[in-house]
């Protein structure tokens, strides 16, 4: 049995609530029903005992007895190893989920992250910069349309792939940048429409609420 404490920040400031990376872990615990703790770790205070598990002062991480994982990707294909539910049990489904989680992080997520960012940040949206920014993360929507308009999930039953996907385009449809990607809009959709996105968003946003009143005690 495994032995699986997830660690997020004691506390962030509203805007990224219900977005921090921890929520990838949560929904993915939940998904497989995997009993697990969660555990604490300084936003202010990102001393040596954070770094030796995150070396760059981020979160999540997650333990599994001794073993100390860090980057969502990992920890997800770590539960994926633990859980059916959220990893194909054949070796063309295993091969799919994992194509298709890395697809995610870097094709997808390289590519919304600084357009995310100036969004969030209110940049200037008449300079060269953000047109390059905008016409890079138009052309990934672009060429992942199609894959979303013919499959339900990305690689046959829903997966820790479409986890990570889902988050990486529920953050670019906050700023309505899935306004020209139904296939993609709808995704989306389905996937936070799952009961175990809903349990892992609440909580996220639970866990930072009961921070706000420790802080104002």
């Amino acid at each position: 049995m495994a032995d699986l404490t997830l660690i997020t920040y004691d506390w962030v400031p509203p805007p990224p609530r219900g977005f921090v990376r921890d929520l990838r872990v949560r929904w993915a615990l939940e998904e497989a029903a995997l009993p697990y703790r969660v555990a604490s770790t300084p936003f202010n205070d990102r001393g040596p005992a954070h770094l030796a598990h995150q070396p760059f002062g981020q979160v999540p991480w997650l333990t599994d007895g001794d073993l100390s994982i860090f980057e969502s990707g990992a920890i997800l294909l770590h539960l994926g190893g633990l859980s059916s539910k959220l990893m194909p049990s054949d070796q063309r489904g295993r091969s799919e989920t994992t194509e298709w989680l890395f697809a995610a992080l870097n094709s997808m997520e390289m590519a919304s992250l600084p357009w995310t960012m100036s969004k969030f940040m209110r940049h200037p949206t008449d300079t060269a910069a953000w047109k390059f920014v905008d016409d890079f993360l138009k052309l990934r929507l672009k060429r992942l349309e199609p894959v979303l308009a013919a499959r339900e999930w990305l690689a046959g039953s829903f997966s820790v792939a479409d986890i990570l996907m889902s988050d990486v385009l529920r953050v670019v449809d906050q700023f309505d940048g899935l306004a020209d990607s139904p296939a993609s809009r709808a995704y989306v959709a389905r996937a936070i429409g799952r009961p175990a996105f809903a349990k892992a968003h609440a909580d996220q946003m639970a866990h930072f609420a009961a921070a706000d009143k420790t802080r104002g005690a």
